[in-house]
């Protein structure tokens, strides 16, 4: 579950480590570091070798590792405690964090309207049942994590799936970010847990999925192998198949229903019709995109609906007798069709709402009415079609706003969720019969507003012409002079879209005078599958060009120079951060890089990197592992090069990019660099990749991430406007 891909070898000396390079003089070690010996491994791939010298640091379990990384850990901590402005940070940071109302998320409705519900200043969320008009006064708590372990937060809800019938619902529960999840049953109406416990639910490999049978007897779940499957260690996150467990038995005798001749690296995800009667299982191979689906009933028959190669990108079930499915299959910007579940195939489904001119990403059929999701280069909007796809009318939104819709209620109303960079997250029970989209009491108000910024769309241009937008935050009356600290986001992967959101911290950077910016690159979803394509496999260069561009052009358009120029990215747009500050060193003051993917070449032989196969590629194809070598951030660092200051962050628990990632990384830099900016990595013990992070924790990162980019760029708040 993560990202990467391309370019062409610049020159043999790019290509491998050329004599000249071996033969600079050591330098000398910079007082500042932990001293890290290099010990060089080779590794030779159609016929080029390439040497890491930090192979040492893979090793998780080594005395010696994790001393290094304590080490660097107080080293990073020597530099951000001397930030003068770093203790009044990390109060404003807290401060915004935990005064942020209580939002409800991840709504699901079966008899009743269940919910997550995030309670700041609770370190974790909390599963939650509504009434079913989403009203939040009779709301009732059936798990809250918090009292599992006294409010530390270390214990985290990966997922849940209420029965049909709201008697009861399956909880994922992990500890520390792991995302290593064990599935236990509660009675809705006491919040009681049931004696069944079933290990191996979750994992960030593959994720986790349940779904019940319509009698609330028992369950569907993922599961990996275990020890009676005679699978290797090696394989113990793959191969991820789908069992059946009977309430009150013991997960030892649940019995097999789906998976044995699915891909090593399956992603399953379940869903199921309205009474349960059919299970639909999602199966993604791999990270890179391809998707089949199978539909099962409860006689255990399967079908398999649509194959990897057939453009099927999301199906849900409607009530009248059809699957309606978004493909791109002969439609790159996506299109619903209905596939009858008399004859439930793709080759049997019939185009419903055809192709627009902007993309198509999810359809909820509910009882007379498809709501159709569309995605507008990072902004989004909903229209509403009738079953033979007569365009109802739109959703009112904002403009640079992301709205969907959440969860269908009885009938044709659903819950629609809506924000931008502006307005915070707002919940809305749409009414369909007198079209009325109404405020719920869902919504919490925050300490503060944003009615003294801006938001503006701006394109950059690539290097091979392709227009790039970016949309930029900032506070009125800005002056475009070049002189604004200003902090560019990006990603650029899977499919994902970068789409608008309200965040506290961006009213932190612009209380500190920062322009926020977010580079809608190639890699993503925001303008379709082709969008997606043209930053995957060999074309991941693509991505990497249309940041910096990006970049270039806040500094043309006078937002910004380089001095007061500032890059963040986490996962695959950690990787993004690695690629710029390597290939345009000259182009950045500051780095962040959260939980980033560095060693491109060693990526696949992680769990998780080989689910990612599919969307960055492997070493073992030639033109792969060039593209793959070309770009790679810990291959392509250069002895002498100035670099940026740059702070890396990850977990020890992180199962989707590991951690020795950051920590081969920063030891590359901090010994490459001929700059005195700080090279600074940062650890946290008790976090993975940061799903199910405990507040507390977040707030501590968050604090030195902006006391790392305030001390950085030279920066120091502002006075308030009149508005």
């Amino acid at each position: 579950m993560i990202h990467i891909p391309p370019f062409l070898v610049r020159s043999a000396c790019a290509a491998v480590l050329c004599s000249a390079t071996l033969a600079l003089p050591a330098a000398a070690p910079d007082a500042r570091y932990p001293v890290t010996e290099k010990r060089p491994v080779s590794d030779t791939y159609h016929g080029v070798t390439v040497v890491d010298d930090y192979r040492w640091l893979e090793d998780d379990a080594s005395a010696e590792v994790k001393s290094w990384t304590a080490e660097q850990n107080a080293a990073t901590r020597r530099y951000l405690d001397r930030i003068a402005q770093r203790s009044a940070i990390a109060a404003r940071v807290g401060e915004l964090l935990r005064s942020a109302p209580v939002q409800h998320f991840d709504f699901q409705y079966r008899k009743q309207l269940f919910a997550m519900k995030n309670q700041p200043p609770k370190n974790q969320p909390m599963l939650v049942v509504l009434s079913a008009s989403a009203d939040a006064a009779g709301e009732r708590v059936i798990l809250d994590p918090n009292d599992i372990d006294g409010g530390k937060g270390g214990t985290a809800i990966d997922f849940y799936k209420p029965s049909h019938d709201g008697r009861y619902v399956a909880v994922s529960l992990s500890q520390n970010g792991s995302e290593n999840g064990t599935a236990y049953v509660y009675n809705t109406a006491t919040g009681k847990r049931l004696p069944d416990v079933v290990v191996g639910v979750n994992f960030p490999t593959a994720g986790g999925s349940i779904e019940w049978a319509p009698n609330s007897h028992g369950f569907y779940y993922t599961r990996y192998p275990r020890g009676n499957e005679q699978r290797p260690p090696e394989d113990s996150h793959f191969y991820q198949q789908v069992y059946f467990h009977e309430l009150g038995t013991l997960a030892a005798a649940d019995r097999y229903v789906l998976g044995k001749d699915l891909p090593r690296i399956a992603e399953i995800a379940l869903d199921a019709s309205r009474d349960g009667r059919l299970i639909l299982a999602e199966v993604r191979n791999g990270d890179g995109g391809q998707i089949a689906y199978y539909l099962g009933s409860t006689d255990g028959t399967w079908v398999q609906v649509a194959g990897f190669d057939d453009g099927v990108k999301q199906v849900a079930f409607g009530d009248d007798g059809n699957l309606y499915a978004m493909s791109v299959k002969d439609a790159p910007l996506g299109r619903i069709v209905a596939i009858p579940l008399s004859t439930p195939t793709i080759a049997n489904a019939r185009v419903v709402v055809a192709e627009t001119k902007i993309v198509a990403e999810r359809v909820l059929p509910t009882r007379s009415r498809l709501y159709v999701t569309y995605r507008a280069g990072g902004p989004s909007l909903v229209r509403m079609f009738s079953f033979d796809g007569k365009l109802l009318r739109e959703l009112p939104a904002e403009p640079v706003s992301d709205t969907e819709v959440v969860v269908q209620l009885d009938g044709d109303d659903v819950l629609v969720r809506s924000m931008s960079y502006l307005t915070p997250r707002t919940v809305y029970l749409y009414h369909a019969q007198t079209n009325k989209l109404a405020h719920t009491n869902l919504n919490g108000g925050y300490p503060f507003d944003m009615k003294d910024a801006v938001v503006h769309r701006e394109y950059a241009v690539s290097k091979d012409g392709t227009r790039v937008p970016v949309t930029i935050l900032s506070r009125k009356g800005i002056r475009r002079d070049g002189s604004n600290p200003t902090l560019l986001y990006g990603y650029g992967g899977y499919g994902i879209s970068m789409t608008p959101y309200f965040s506290t911290m961006q009213r932190l950077w612009l209380d500190y005078g920062g322009v926020y910016a977010v580079a809608n690159v190639r890699g993503g979803g925001e303008f379709g599958e082709p969008w997606h394509l043209a930053g995957n496999l060999t074309k991941k260069q693509n991505v990497f060009d249309d940041f910096a561009a990006s970049l270039q052009m806040l500094v043309d358009r006078g937002y910004t120079r380089a001095e007061k120029a500032a890059i963040m990215g986490g996962s695959n747009g950690g990787l993004l951060m690695g690629a710029t500050l390597t290939q345009h060193p000259q182009m950045m003051r500051a780095v962040v890089s959260e939980v980033g993917i560095y060693d491109a070449l060693r990526w696949e032989t992680q769990a998780n990197g080989a689910f990612n196969v599919t969307e960055f590629g492997s070493v073992k194809d030639e033109e792969q592992f060039r593209a793959l070598r070309a770009y790679s951030p810990f291959a392509n660092v250069n002895d002498g090069t100035a670099y940026p200051a740059v702070l890396f962050t990850t977990g020890d628990n992180d199962g989707r990019v590991a951690s020795y990632e950051s920590r081969k990384m920063t030891a590359r830099l901090q010994s490459a660099t001929s700059s005195d900016r700080p090279i600074l990595l940062r650890t946290e013990a008790a976090a993975g990749h940061g799903i199910g992070t405990a507040l507390s924790t977040r707030i501590e990162e968050a604090a030195d991430i902006y006391a790392f980019l305030v001390d950085q760029l030279g920066m120091k708040p502002v006075p308030p406007r009149k508005h």
